[in-house]
Order: structure tokens, then C-alpha cells, then sequence
């Protein structure tokens, strides 16, 4: 059983840890907190009972998937023998420098090294490495187990055999790889959920709608096609000749609503006390975990909903 270290055991490393066992590794948990590795196991634990009655862990019961898991006090005895390392730690450059110098030192010089980072550009913190072709970006949409986009972005000299290894290991994981061929600020990801997040401050910010009416207008409209299509699969099938006639009917409506999105909005502006009390009203701060925990089941839901879907109809 090939083995995988757990670098950082919050909310990150935890559903990856999930991910990598129940696609059948050995995978071992550490964090600069001694107690973060054994809370972690204690959450997976729960969150394997809900995989299991959704049909989510590959026809495995939660007593087969558990036993992979091991939560380690020390670093080097984590790292042993793995054949990949997912690190998680706090979005900080220093950080990710001094504990990348630690792991270049203390892993077989085939270990994979990939960052959960969704921030920062791997050449930031690796150009310092003796190891660094082994070093990239994995950055997941949390949680891994239930969302399986990843984006695998190398640094200017991050091996092909690295990123290949990352991409096969991804796939054995039930995970999507996106293969960037360069870093860049936002990946893939955060750019689009960026330009959709500052279209949706502006409409707010200009007096054009609320909070909740942007939110019904992608949970109930747009989201129900990207549950299963991506941008350019759905402009494709939106008009009778295709994206190439979807492009010439509709550039210039597109383009005329781009001059009117060049001008920023402070998202730490007046328009967050709107947005914020729009949010309060219907959500309490003190039930935000809850939510959280509601939307994972839904996220389960949806995720068995659409396997059962490519099983029935194809992807």
C-alpha cells in the first residue's frame, strides 16, 4: 500500500486525507498543532458513516477505509516512505518557505511535493529547493471528497514527471485534474470565481440587486447548468450552430456590458455592511457551522447524484 503524508490537518488536509483513503492509500497526519492530526481523525470518522450512506466510498464500508489513516506527532516518521505529500499549511510565504526547506530535506528525492495553496505561485516558495522539480501546486475546491476539480500548476521548473506523477495520482484519487502548463495569480479557479464574485459586489454595490437576489439568480439559474457543464460546453449548446455561432449572435452584447465592468468595488466598502446584514438576516453568525455542515450533505447528495447520472446517461 503506497503511503501519503498529510502536511497541515485543518480543514483542508483532513478532506484530503479522506480522499487519498478511500482510493485505497496509507495516509498519515501531521500539523505543527500535536492536536490537530487526532481531531482531524475524530471528524473523519464522522464524515466517512455520511460517504457510506450516499454510496460515496467506492463500495467500501468506513471500517475498511479507517484503519489507513494515522495521525503522527513527528514530522519525519510522517514522511517516511510517502510517495506524495500534500501540504496545508497557513497562506504565509515565510511559512511555506521554511517548511518546504524541511520537507526537500527529509523525503526520497522521487516524493512529490504539492502544495493545497490557493494564493500563492509555487516558484515563490520552492526556488530555494535542491528538489524543486519535484515541487507544484494541488489545489483543491474544498472538500476534495466531494468535489473533484484540482489544479496541478507547475513552477517554471517543475518536471514533467512530476506534474505526470501528480496527474495519475489525482485520477487513482477520484479527483479531476486541471493541468496548468504555468503558474499564474488565481490558477484557473479563483480567476473565474473572482470575475463572478466582483460582478456580483458591483450589481449590489450599484443599487441593481441584493445580496439574496444575485445568490437566487446562480443557485437557481446559472448553477443548475455548471453543476455538470463548464462555460464554454454551455455557450456551445446555446445556439443552433455552436460556440462559433454563439460568439458572433452575442459578442457584442457581452462587450457592451465589459465597459461597464472596469470599475472596481472596495469589497471591504459600505457595500459590505449591505451585503453582511442581507446575509445575518438570514443566516446567524452562531449557525454558520451548522450551514457548513448542511451544505456538505448537500454536496454528498449532489455528488451521488451525479455519479449515479455518468453510470445511467454518460458524462
Amino acid at each position: 500500500m503506497s503511503k501519503i503524508a498529510i502536511v497541515g490537518s485543518g480543514f483542508i488536509g483532513r478532506a484530503w486525507a479522506i480522499s487519498f483513503a478511500r482510493a485505497g492509500y496509507e495516509v498519515c497526519l501531521w500539523d505543527v498543532d500535536p492536536a490537530a492530526p487526532e481531531a482531524a481523525l475524530s471528524y473523519i470518522a464522522d464524515v466517512l458513516e455520511d460517504l457510506a450512506a450516499n454510496d460515496l466510498l467506492n463500495g467500501q464500508e468506513p471500517a475498511e477505509v479507517m484503519p489507513r489513516l494515522c495521525a503522527e506527532a513527528d514530522l519525519a516518521t510522517a514522511l517516511k516512505d510517502t510517495i506524495h505529500v500534500q501540504e496545508n499549511a497557513p497562506e504565509d510565504l515565510e511559512i511555506k518557505k521554511d517548511l518546504y526547506t524541511q520537507l526537500d530535506k527529509l523525503v526520497a528525492p522521487e516524493t512529490i511535493l504539492a502544495s493545497s495553496t490557493s494564493a500563492l505561485l509555487p516558484s515563490r516558495f520552492t526556488e530555494h529547493l535542491d528538489g524543486r522539480a519535484r515541487c507544484l501546486v494541488a489545489h483543491p475546491i474544498n472538500p476534495p471528497y466531494l468535489i473533484k476539480a484540482v489544479e496541478v500548476v507547475p513552477s517554471p521548473w517543475t518536471s514533467a514527471d512530476a506534474m505526470e506523477a501528480t496527474r495519475r495520482l489525482m485520477i487513482e484519487a477520484g479527483q479531476s485534474p486541471i493541468m496548468m502548463t504555468g503558474e499564474i495569480d488565481g490558477f484557473i479557479m479563483n480567476r473565474m470565481q473572482g470575475a463572478l464574485l466582483e460582478e456580483a459586489f458591483r450589481l449590489v454595490e450599484g443599487g441593481h440587486a441584493s445580496a439574496e437576489d444575485v445568490d437566487i439568480g446562480i443557485r437557481e439559474g446559472l448553477a443548475a447548468r455548471w453543476a455538470f457543464m463548464g462555460p464554454f460546453e454551455t455557450i456551445d449548446l446555446n445556439a443552433p450552430g455552436g460556440v462559433r455561432d454563439y460568439a458572433t449572435r452575442y459578442q457584442g452584447m457581452f462587450a457592451n456590458m465589459f465597459e461597464q465592468m472596469k470599475t472596481r468595488v472596495d469589497w471591504a466598502g459600505p457595500v459590505l455592511d449591505e451585503i453582511e446584514s442581507d446575509r445575518r438576516k438570514r443566516l446567524a453568525s452562531d449557525k454558520l457551522e451548522e450551514r457548513q455542515k448542511w451544505r456538505d450533505r448537500r454536496l454528498m447528495a449532489l455528488a451521488a447524484h451525479k455519479r449515479a447520472q455518468d453510470r445511467e446517461t454518460g458524462q
